[in-house]
């Protein structure tokens, strides 16, 4: 465990402040957008690709995570200290099938996360509620959110780990949530391309919410960056309102040039406008 933990420096390593002018972010990749989902490999892939880090999917093997595997562990941590790439963040993308509100597997799944997230050092557990997990429209779900998210909280706030919150739900509901469970350990993880493409106004929410929000994934769902819908500037505006400094982490959904040559392209794009090194 001690050799785990000393390792785990790179995978949790906080942002540094790019030069002067440019907003305190760091860019990494949702390991799924690449191809790589729960697979070490995909440290590498990012390096190669330009990018600083990567959100790497805990996906369950059978009733447990995969990760709990001491093995799978130290290949990530390797892979860290090898490329020097680090692990923004976990999400659990299997909660969307197994929702955290109805199906006991899924608060044990997130349990067992926080676990893996002592272990490695790493600070935030992505939480989806999308597709069968959908809590717009439904209260009763999100009441029992609240109730499962109370009773994993105390471990959470115990290893320092932040359950980030990412739904269909605007930012009032989110504090709904927030409020109901009453715990530092709870926060919003902020889609902008989600959270445009349902209407909502995301440069009034990303300053409502604040400092609720733990991190950021730069998406824009018609197009590549630059190209589509989203206005990152006004994003980087709005970040900058509410003095964030964490990971800007791509999840792209358009790949006009190929999976990697458009990843490229968007990181570019994002480093024009955040002005990162």
């Amino acid at each position: 465990m001690m050799t785990l933990m000393l390792t785990a420096s790179l995978a949790g390593a906080q942002p540094n402040r790019p030069q002067t002018g440019g907003l305190p972010v760091r860019l990494g990749v949702c390991d799924w957008t690449i191809g790589k989902t729960g697979d070490p490999a995909a440290l590498a892939l990012a390096g190669e690709l330009g990018l600083e880090g990567v959100q790497v999917s805990l996906t369950s093997a059978g009733e447990n995570l995969a990760m709990k595997s001491k093995s799978l562990q130290r290949a990530y941590l390797d892979a860290a200290r090898k490329t020097g790439v680090a692990i923004t963040s976990f999400a659990i993308g299997e909660l969307n099938d197994v929702p955290l509100q109805s199906d006991p597997r899924a608060e044990k799944w997130v349990a067992q996360g926080i676990d893996v997230c002592r272990s490695l050092g790493v600070k935030i557990i992505l939480v989806p509620f999308f597709g069968k997990a959908d809590l717009k429209n439904n209260p009763g779900g999100m009441e029992s959110v609240i109730a499962i998210l109370k009773r994993l909280a105390p471990e959470a706030e115990g290893a320092g780990v932040t359950l980030a919150l990412e739904s269909t739900l605007d930012a009032e509901e989110h504090m709904k949530i927030i409020s109901g469970v009453g715990s530092p350990s709870v926060r919003v993880y902020y889609d902008v391309g989600n959270s445009r493409d349902a209407g909502y106004d995301i440069y009034a929410e990303i300053r409502s919410l604040g400092s609720r929000i733990c991190e950021f994934h730069a998406k824009d769902t018609k197009d590549l960056y630059g190209k589509g819908v989203m206005d990152f500037d006004a994003v980087r505006k709005a970040m900058e309102g509410i003095r964030y400094q964490g990971w800007l982490v791509l999840e792209g959904t358009r790949f006009p040039l190929g999976v990697e040559k458009s990843i490229k392209y968007d990181a570019d794009y994002l480093r024009s406008i955040f002005k990162t090194k």
